[in-house]
């Protein structure tokens, strides 16, 4: 078979041998498609209505915070695609879905339309007594969503859809806008993360300075009601508000240092878990002599500006100095942006978009640590010569001095910390996160599905693929012979192929058996006829063909037929001919003749009959029979014995031709001894029932010294079903017109 295929894959075939096949297979094509429709009509009348609606959502990259505190960190760019993506994972994570579920459970219970919902009901409750709730839990809810529930994004934008499908249209309306506000809540809540925890610490600060605020008021109110000095002279104000205007400045940074490294430790462990090796890289930026020799010179000159501030009303030429102070540091700060940028440069040449932004980060608070560290050391030193100062007052004022002193030193404080924490809420909820629901679902008044003509189509198309697939299979693993090419293209030799006779065979009808006696004029009748003329013409010797075996590889292939017609087409030549059944397993002529299988010539061999009482006429001129006869026990040894060859002269003597029935060739011997004792032997197969393999075993049984083996006759081969129109001219001069006379015009369409 495979050997068949792969010559046909070879061979190659037209559009025409296309449409013969599907002509061929017509009926079971048509049976399939029609099965595939109506399955599809089926489905398409009892599919229930399904609704979607969609919420459409605009996710854009994170902005920095509307105010700007160096106690806010700052949100950078990400990677756009990737960013989309990686919010759409969000979108189907547990934790949104669980949102969802929790607020469906919500809406079921304060709905007072329950039918309208689908998807989180029960459908088995009532039915199933292990049904206890008329709802789904929380959890199936959950894991069902992501059936439900599709997220796309719109190609090239930052447009992501929600679409939920239900058989309630208020319900899909409902899911999908509860999904995208439960993904907003989310979203601003991430996105508030770092805000939320810096309003926390400012808060825990806010109260602790109250308190102190509290007592140090307390304290000095005390003191004065207890008659002690009741009023500080200008010099010792002076000295208290600046000395308390630095502590407030260093308690500040305290703060600012404090919140920077929380931070810093947060974005490093983040950074460890990404990449190991930039974050111990990192770790040495915080130890860059140049940067960190650049800070603390910064802090200087912002301390000794602050103090020339403080002292304005001292000296003339302080406006002078103060400016000196600004140029200088803004010279410094320049350098540390140019030295950052650099490295920055240097860090995200070969960073991804996350680790960037992770280290954007961390390099400002590392910035901000440094900074703080530096100004806190400067502030440290200028309030110890402040408190040396302080020391030195008066003992009589010195105690309400420092009752003073505390007090607006913590009132400075708590006010400074007031300011934050305040700042710190506006922050917070000033942050609208990156997510901005543009369209909300809306009930659908119609159903997207099903396409209910959509259906029907794609059932019968595929139903039509169905039917061409079997068609097209069958033929590729169908190893028969078709056509006369699939034997030709194997060396061997046609003689000619036989149409099927139509009627023949039908309800028992036997009849066209010899169909060139019973309709000589028929399609069949020119073919029988055109083998006897390449059966005449095979060998150029003249009487070298006296003899002709034929059989078959397999039965019920035609060769009982086969032998019957081509006696018949040499008896009506005029030749006197002799049919001689040497089938004895399982003869047949005498059935086709309606005779008597006795005697027959093996009855002769024994002598039970005589020579002229085994001849009979066959109701045809020049055609005579011979019957089988008695059946022997050893058919092989009778027809490869001495009295066989004996009789088959005796019989060339007599008559012109000789045509010879046996049993077919693969299932005994018989055929393949007779083929050695004829003039030439004729192997019959037939269309789509004989297999190659089958064929080319039989014609190598068939070769052998004698060289009597002429060809194949092809039988039972139609044209309209083939791969060629070989018979199209037999059919044109076989089939006779009105008048009775034979065509001979153009020939007309069949």
């Amino acid at each position: 078979m495979d050997n068949n295929n792969f010559q046909r894959v070879q061979e190659g075939s037209s559009l025409k041998d296309y449409l013969f096949l599907i002509r061929n297979n017509l009926v079971p094509i048509i049976l399939i498609t029609l099965a595939g429709l109506a399955v599809a009509v089926i489905y398409a009348i009892n599919a229930p209505n399904i609704y979607k609606a969609t919420t459409s959502l605009k996710v854009s990259k994170p902005q920095g915070s509307i105010l700007e505190s160096p106690l806010i960190p700052e949100f950078q760019d990400f990677g756009s695609d990737r960013f989309i993506a990686n919010e759409i994972e969000i979108l189907k994570s547990y934790s949104v879905r669980e949102r969802v579920a929790n607020a469906m459970l919500s809406y079921y219970k304060d709905s007072s339309i329950k039918d309208s919902f689908y998807i989180i009901k029960n459908k088995d409750y009532g039915k199933d007594r292990t049904v206890k709730s008329p709802v789904k839990s929380v959890q199936q809810i959950t894991d069902m969503l992501t059936s439900v529930v599709s997220i796309d994004q719109k190609r090239g934008l930052d447009i992501v859809e929600i679409s939920v499908e239900s058989q309630s249209p208020y319900e899909a309306a409902l899911l999908a806008n509860e999904y995208a506000t439960a993904y907003n809540q989310m979203n601003l809540q991430t996105n508030r993360a770092q805000l939320t925890n810096i309003k926390n610490f400012l808060e825990e600060q806010r109260k602790g300075k109250q308190g102190e605020l509290s007592r140090s008021e307390d304290s000095l109110r005390r003191y004065q009601q207890q008659g002690g000095i009741i009023a500080l002279d200008e010099q010792a104000k002076s000295l208290i508000d600046q000395l308390t205007n630095f502590e407030a400045q260093k308690n500040s940074t305290n703060i600012e240092l404090t919140v920077a490294r929380n931070n810093l430790a947060q974005y490093r462990d983040e950074l460890k878990k990404q990449d190991p090796r930039l974050a111990d890289y990192l770790q040495s930026f915080a130890a860059e002599p140049y940067l960190k020799s650049l800070q603390e010179e910064i802090a200087k000159l912002e301390t000794n500006r602050d103090i020339a501030l403080a002292s304005k009303g001292q000296y003339t030429s302080n406006s002078k100095v103060i400016a000196d102070y600004e140029a200088k540091i803004k010279s410094l700060k320049d350098k540390v942006t140019e030295k950052m940028s650099v490295y920055k440069a240097g860090i995200f040449a070969s960073s991804p978009e996350e680790v960037k932004s992770l280290t954007q980060k961390i390099i400002e608070e590392e910035t901000k640590v440094k900074a703080a560290t530096a100004s806190l050391q400067e502030l440290n030193d200028v309030v110890r010569s402040y408190d040396a100062k302080f020391n030195s007052l008066p003992k009589a004022t010195i105690e309400l001095a420092k009752l003073e002193r505390d007090r607006t030193a913590n009132e400075k404080m708590y006010l400074l910390v007031e300011e934050k924490y305040q700042e710190a809420i506006i922050n917070e909820q000033s942050q609208p996160g990156n997510v901005l629901i543009i369209d909300y679902a809306r009930i659908p008044y119609k159903p997207a599905k099903p396409n209910r003509m959509l259906i029907v189509i794609v059932g019968f198309i595929f139903g039509l693929g169905m039917g061409l697939g079997y068609a097209f299979i069958k033929n590729y693993f169908d190893n028969t012979i078709k056509t006369p090419d699939d034997i030709e293209n194997r060396n061997i030799n046609v003689l000619a192929w036989i149409p099927t006779i139509e009627g023949l065979g039908q309800n028992g009808n036997s009849d066209y058996e010899f169909i060139v006696a019973k309709k000589p004029d028929s399609i069949p009748s020119e073919a029988y006829r055109a083998l006897r003329t390449r059966v005449q013409f095979s060998k150029l010797e003249k009487d070298a063909i006296k003899s002709v075996l034929i059989t078959s590889s397999t039965p019920q292939e035609g060769k009982t037929i086969t032998a019957v017609n081509l006696a018949g087409s040499f008896a009506q030549a005029n030749k006197k001919t002799l049919l001689l059944d040497c089938d004895l397993r399982k003869p047949r002529l005498h059935a086709v003749f309606k005779n008597n299988r006795y005697p027959g010539f093996t009855d002769y061999f024994f002598g039970q009959a005589t020579y002229s009482e085994i001849i009979r006429p066959s109701g045809t001129n020049n055609l005579y029979i011979i019957t089988a006869g008695t059946i022997p026990p050893n058919p092989s040894e009778l027809l490869g014995s001495h009295q066989m060859l004996e009789f088959m002269e005796k019989l060339r003597r007599e008559f012109d031709i000789i045509i010879i029935d046996s049993a077919p060739v693969i299932a005994v011997t018989d055929s393949e001894i007779i083929s050695r004792i004829v003039d030439a032997t004729i192997l019959v197969v037939s269309s789509n029932i004989t297999e190659v393999d089958v064929m080319e075993k039989s014609v190598n049984l068939l070769k052998h010294e004698q060289k009597t083996f002429i060809g194949v006759l092809l039988n039972n081969f139609t044209f309209r079903s083939s791969y060629g129109s070989y018979y199209k001219y037999y059919y044109y001069y076989s089939r006779p017109n009105e008048n009775g006379r034979k065509k001979s015009k153009k020939l007309d369409s069949v």
